[in-house]
């Protein structure tokens, strides 16, 4: 028969489970940060220069992602932009033909 205690214990190693995926995706070396945000080598390295989320050990090039990420941000394109550059080149397309 299973006892509360079984419970208790599945339920603690899905934690500590949860929390080592989440501290493994902490840092990224670079050449697996390149394929998680889709940058070349020098631009990744750049971009994680200016958000100062770089870590150098021992040779080894880490990036923090919760720095990186958040620096990531201020390039975030607000909803609509695309529609509206789009409509205001078919208003302009359109008053050349009329004109």
């Amino acid at each position: 028969m299973i006892e509360a205690d079984d419970y208790k214990h599945d339920d603690w190693i899905n934690e500590v489970r949860k929390r080592n995926r989440s501290l493994r995706r902490q840092f990224l070396k670079y050449k697996d940060a390149e394929i998680v945000y889709s940058l070349t080598h020098r631009k990744l390295l750049e971009m994680a220069d200016e958000a100062g989320a770089i870590y150098r050990i021992d040779g080894t090039v880490l990036i923090n992602r919760e720095i990186f990420d958040e620096y990531l941000e201020q390039f975030h394109q607000k909803p609509c932009t695309y529609s509206a550059y789009t409509k205001r080149k078919q208003y302009e397309k359109d008053r050349k033909e009329e004109s």
